[in-house]
């Protein structure tokens, strides 16, 4: 009966596996709790990556620097300028275009460089199709979409927002 239980729990809403809640951040806002799922078959080392610095500590207290609207929030500079990074080497490119960069979906910033992507990231507000094939795109928000819809616009905002936690479900008390 416990294992019927167990099996038939598996399927709802909310719940995931151990393997799962690996590849799943929680990125906490002022508003409330944004879920992402972690797409490591696309981009297994940009998914390491975030992952790495968000067990650090990195992303907390970290500003959205640049928020446009129907475009994107983007994040991951420690110096709030859009021009710092993290002290690890930049990551090569992770390309792809059997996914599209739709509402929600999650990319890693760089400069010119298509290989100069290191801790900035971006989550898009609607259809950017048009980044496909020339950013990493490595995760899709699953929850609280509404709560990055909240971020403050701005380029850079004039109060910007801030993470005020990202984790690793895993991880997570």
């Amino acid at each position: 009966m416990a294992l019927v239980l167990a099996a038939g729990m598996a399927g709802l809403p909310g719940r995931a596996s151990a393997a799962d809640l690996e590849n799943t951040i929680y990125l906490d806002l002022k508003d409330g709790r944004v879920v992402i799922e972690l797409l490591p078959d696309l981009a297994p080392r940009h998914v390491e990556r975030i992952k790495t610095l968000a067990r650090e500590g990195f992303y907390d207290g970290i500003v959205f620097h640049r928020v446009i609207s129907g475009f994107m929030a983007q994040t991951g500079d420690p110096t709030g300028t859009g021009m710092g990074g993290s002290m690890l080497p930049d990551l090569r490119a992770e390309f792809s275009r059997s996914e599209s960069f739709q509402r929600g979906t999650l990319g890693m910033a760089r400069s010119q460089s298509p290989n100069s992507a290191n801790s900035q990231f971006f989550i898009v507000f609607e259809d950017a199709s048009f980044l496909d094939g020339d950013y990493t795109l490595f995760g899709r928000v699953v929850e609280g979409m509404e709560f990055v819809d909240n971020i403050k616009r701005g380029e850079p905002p004039a109060n910007p927002d801030k993470i005020v936690k990202m984790q690793v479900a895993a991880d997570a008390q």
